[in-house]
């Protein structure tokens, strides 16, 4: 095959930078994609029955075939869409299509001839996948996103380095839409695999530095450097190497302790790793605030850290989060649930209704609410509340219910 055009896989245009070189022996994300392509392409592919007589096809099609396997790629394209011109049902060669218009990065035509193949063959996770890698270089994020998630929950080929790019990209793709915790926890998949490409350290970096992927365009060396140890030691805390990377956290902090969000990393970091102490955690996030005294998130994070053992402690934090901001729902739910524990009845109900608006389909809130109601002699609100969370924690098992003691 020859060589991929180097791109960036962070923004699509311009060049790869030096370091993604490093990815899998001194490939590039997209060489790495293609290398499983080539080898999915085997995969067997349904819905290529035609009633076109065979001649031209049979033709064409093995002469697509041989271009493709000899490398000459402009014509086997060529022959390609000849051959499909003759039976648009072919899923295998809108397959091998696909994969050398990426090659050329022909990236729309490449997601045409993907969508065929997803239309043909709609449980192919692989196609899917491809489907959205072709969305995130056209800078359609939303659809990506949705593409590359429907094709690994159908399943993907097997090939690890295929899995890998598909989790990077969907990590970066969950932080231009500032989901920053469900990057890390993706990201921190591909760590785990021993991956060790400089670009997915500076991707884990930004995920627990709450920076998004655009902030590269113009980074200069001392922050890509930040990015780089703090995603150094995710990778690391990814592969239980704990006391290796609490050093690196250390360090980091003592290099850079002004820098936004590097206390509240490394606070979550030590909730992770399963510290006994949550005071250590504690004393990062107000190491935070003393730095950054808006920051909602850390005082969220006390909040909910103090809550079981110290609720007094835990809900200045809530209210001074909701009052900063009070759309986070929540930040209502942490502050009811601390009043609830404090014996301030009126004030729960009154925050918990207001989560319970911002997250209908949460069954911690109405537990909370079944609670409160209950110590207000509301009887029938209370048994309302209770129903709803008992149906709510029916509906689905990945559900997280901590009941208010």
């Amino acid at each position: 095959m020859p060589a991929a055009s180097p791109r960036s896989d962070f923004f699509g245009p311009p060049a790869w930078p030096a370091s993604t070189k490093r990815w899998h022996g001194h490939r590039t994300p997209k060489e790495i994609v293609l290398v499983a392509l080539f080898v999915a392409c085997s995969l067997p592919l349904s819905a290529q029955q035609s009633s076109t007589p065979p001649g031209n096809f049979d033709q064409l099609s093995a002469q697509a075939e041989a271009a493709r396997t000899a490398d000459r790629i402009d014509e086997a394209i060529g022959l390609y869409r000849q051959a499909l011109a003759l039976r648009p049902g072919w899923a295998e060669g809108w397959w091998n299509l696909g994969t050398l218009q990426y090659d050329r990065d022909q990236f729309a035509d490449a997601a045409t001839a993907f969508g065929k193949v997803t239309n043909l063959t709609p449980k192919l996770g692989s196609a899917w996948v491809m489907l959205g890698l072709c969305d995130y270089r056209l800078g359609r994020n939303d659809a990506a996103l949705q593409h590359i998630q429907k094709g690994r929950e159908l399943g993907t080929v097997a090939d690890p380095r295929f899995r890998n790019v598909m989790l990077y990209h969907e990590g970066l793709l969950l932080m231009l839409k500032e989901n920053f915790e469900k990057a890390q926890e993706t990201l921190a998949s591909v760590a785990r695999d021993g991956v060790g490409s400089e670009d997915l350290r500076i991707a884990l970096g930004m995920s627990v530095l709450r920076l998004s992927p655009s902030v590269l365009r113009a980074a200069g060396a001392s922050l890509r450097q930040i990015l780089f140890r703090a995603g150094h030691a995710e990778e690391l805390a990814a592969q239980e190497k704990f006391g290796d990377a609490l050093q690196e956290y250390q360090s980091l902090i003592a290099d850079f302790p002004q820098q936004l969000n590097v206390h509240y990393a490394y606070a979550r970091f030590l909730m992770a790793s399963g510290d006994p102490n949550p005071e250590k955690a504690v004393a990062a996030f107000q190491r935070e605030i003393e730095n950054h005294p808006q920051h909602v998130l850390a005082r969220l994070s006390i909040a909910s850290l103090r809550a079981p053992y110290d609720p007094n402690g835990g809900l200045r934090y809530a209210e001074e989060a909701v009052r900063l901001n009070p759309h986070i729902p929540t930040g209502h739910y942490l502050l009811g649930l601390l009043l609830l524990r404090t014996d301030q009845t009126a004030r729960t109900i009154q925050e918990l209704e207001i989560a319970r608006k911002l997250m209908p389909d949460d069954a911690r809130v109405y537990y909370a609410l079944s609670r409160a109601y209950a110590r207000a002699n509301r009887k029938k609100d209370a048994e309302e509340a209770r129903a709803v969370f008992q149906r709510l924690k029916g509906q689905s098992e990945q559900t997280s219910v901590t009941p208010a003691k």
